[in-house]
């Protein structure tokens, strides 16, 4: 039942309170008592049934009517005409009898009479509303109790139905109320608010109606449940369509909408993927940017790889060709996933915008592009198969402050990707691949001069690639063992951390990035930080661990007293309140004569301990078994865990 009446139009909603006046206006002629009461209520109907009238000629011959509040009062009106119909049919009997058990009286009529007013001033407001300039601010009755509600039916009403100026105006507002609280966004929403938002957003021939309707949806998507509405009333083709039709100043709060969108919904996030909104934002990060084509090997270069690397520089083969600029390419900076070309309307403005707005839209690009990565494969495949890495390498070159650092999160996010996804890693990250190359040598030169808050996500980023590196990369490590004896404990910490993938056994080149730790000088620093409580001294044990097993014979581990270290370290990492739950492993430290446990021989073992002899080479493989079970391990797994219960 409730589905046929929400199938019903508007006019059909009307004719019921039309048909119900006209039955209360011929009862009320025909009353046989209280006349004089029945007469005044069928002028108050017929003035209703007027105004009922109207706003069926008026929603026939409007192109698109917001009918949301027109039902709630149309409902509210047939209520009150059904009252008004059982007071009137009273008064038709006669006969004393009668009239006793059907007596009314004048409060009665009073007490109809005034809802009847009530209902001709809610029709008024919908009159109203049908009024193309937008100026109404009036409260129907309906609404008496929440101004608030009348407010966003009379702004939404003119974002769809009003003349262009006073849907700007209308949509401003709409902005504003959404900024004051999260009860007004859930109103505007609820109310239907969104749709003719994203309509405005369309209008082209206006840049202004653009701004005030991103504005609103700005405000409007603030957590994962609204921008969960928008992204199914089709909100993001039009971003992303809009995006790159709209003049820059459009352009800035569209980028925000979709880097907020992104980072508070999984699905928003993907299915911006599939509308390939990477494009455009890579596209307009790089504006103004030279990207000077990396060049390719001269001898014995194969026709195969020329193809390979030209795949990679232009994307999806077929799609692009290659230019010194990614911005010189026209057929880059104007496609967009329908595959048409746009953009070109606005290119002569965008020459002419200042400096600063220029930069605010890199700006913003560049976290866009950084909430899209987060743990999205198919957005951080999309943004290698374009020139998006040389670009964020260059512009972490070049650029500093707020461009630079969201450049360098954008590249972190897209390396932890590729870091558990092997085939982007293979294809993104190839160690004869100009793009990856770029990327390395700028996060190698932000850990070397770079700040703190800089320092550590490079670090991150190197960490994540520790596999993509041949044991001949010492310029890889050399920079991370320095950051272990850096003055701020957080990069030491992080550098070990990175250190520690790159001697893993999961890592082939485990033993020969070892020695190149140990030929760094890298025990030092590395002892110092074990003196530190919490994730400082877990991820240095961690990597300490690793080292013992590899390069165990080094005599800078046994000048270090490391083994020393390893035990000391075993009562602290008990403590720990991520590995209060592991089980002890049935090994002791106490017995340094007993055998080693199987365990241990998994690992690589042959190298450890070569200098040590009887029950000390015993007793650090104990030792070694023991933190192995409760460091390495739970380290290994935590994260993993913590990342599917996020991404649940």
């Amino acid at each position: 039942m409730a589905a046929v009446e929400e199938e019903k139009t508007l006019q059909d909603e009307l004719s019921l309170p039309i048909l119900l006046a006209d039955r209360v206006i011929k009862l009320a002629q025909e009353a046989e008592s209280s006349k004089q009461d029945c007469s005044e209520l069928a002028k108050q109907v017929d003035r209703l049934s007027q105004l009922l009238r109207s706003a069926v000629r008026l929603a026939s011959t409007t192109q698109s009517v917001y009918d949301r509040p027109v039902r709630r009062i149309v409902a509210e009106v047939n209520k009150n005409l059904d009252r008004a119909l059982n007071l009137v049919r009273k008064c038709k009997h006669s006969g004393i009898l009668r009239q006793v058990f059907a007596i009314t009286t004048t409060a009665d009529f009073r007490k109809v009479l005034n809802l009847l007013e009530s209902s001709i001033g809610d029709m008024k407001w919908v009159i109203s509303i049908f009024d193309a300039d937008g100026a109404n601010l009036s409260l129907p009755p309906i609404a008496s109790n929440d101004p608030i509600l009348s407010w966003v039916w009379s702004s939404i009403a003119t974002v769809q139905m009003g003349q262009l100026k006073a849907r700007v105006d209308a949509a401003n507002e709409l902005a504003s109320l959404a900024r004051d609280n999260d009860r007004n966004k859930k109103i505007i929403v609820d109310e239907g608010g969104v749709t003719p938002l994203l309509k405005l957003l369309k209008e082209s021939s206006s840049p202004d109606a653009q701004i005030a309707a991103a504005n609103a949806l700005i405000n409007l998507a603030t957590d994962s449940e609204r921008v969960r509405f928008i992204a199914d009333a089709l909100g993001i083709p039009f971003i992303v369509q809009v995006l790159g039709d709209s003049p820059m100043k459009v352009q800035v709060l569209l980028v925000k909408l979709v880097a907020q969108m992104a980072e508070l919904d999984a699905d928003a996030q993907e299915e911006f993927a599939r509308e390939n909104v990477t494009r455009p934002l890579v596209s307009l990060l790089a504006m103004d940017t030279v990207l000077e084509e990396p060049k390719i090997n001269s001898g014995k270069t194969s026709i195969l790889s020329i193809v390979q690397i030209n795949k990679e520089l232009t994307g999806k083969p077929g799609s692009f060709q290659t230019h010194s600029s990614l911005t010189s390419n026209p057929s880059f900076s104007s496609h967009h996933s329908d595959g048409s070309i746009r953009g070109g309307y606005y290119k002569k403005e965008k020459d002419v915008e200042s400096p600063e707005l220029k930069h605010k839209l890199k700006v913003g690009c560049a976290e866009a592009l950084w909430k899209l990565c987060r743990e999205s494969l198919i957005n951080s495949r999309k943004v290698t198969e374009t020139k998006g890495m040389i670009c964020l390498a260059k512009i972490i070159e070049k650029e500093e402050n707020d461009l630079q650092i969201n450049c360098l999160l954008t590249v972190k996010e897209i390396v932890s990707v590729a870091e558990s996804c092997p085939d982007l890693r293979r294809a993104a990250f190839k160690t004869n691949s100009p793009a990856a190359k770029a990327v390395v040598d700028q996060l190698l030169n932000v850990i070397q001069e770079g700040t703190p808050a800089l320092q550590i996500p490079a670090i991150n980023s190197i960490g994540c690639l520790a596999r993509t590196f041949s044991a001949r990369e010492t310029r890889i490590v050399g920079p991370l063992v320095a950051c272990l004896g850096a003055a701020n404990v957080d990069v030491a910490t992080e550098a070990a951390t990175a250190l520690a993938k790159f001697v893993s056994p999961d890592n082939f080149n485990c033993v020969e990035h070892s020695k190149a730790i140990i030929e760094f000088e890298g025990v030092p620093p590395l002892m110092r930080l074990l003196k530190f409580d919490g994730k400082p001294q877990l991820q240095g044990t961690k990597l300490l661990c690793y080292l013992s097993v590899h390069v165990g014979n080094s005599k800078a581990l046994e000048q270090a007293r490391a083994l020393n270290a390893l035990e000391g370290a075993r009562s602290a990492a008990a403590q720990h309140p991520d590995l209060r739950e592991v089980n002890s492993p049935s090994c002791s430290l106490s017995g340094w004569s007993s055998s080693p446990p199987a365990s241990i021989h998994t690992m690589s073992v042959k190298n450890f301990g070569h200098n040590y002899h009887g029950r000390t080479l015993q007793g650090a493989l104990t030792c070694f078994a023991e933190l192995k079970s409760m460091l390495i391990d739970p380290l290994q797994k935590y994260p993993s865990q913590r990342k599917s219960n996020k991404r649940s």
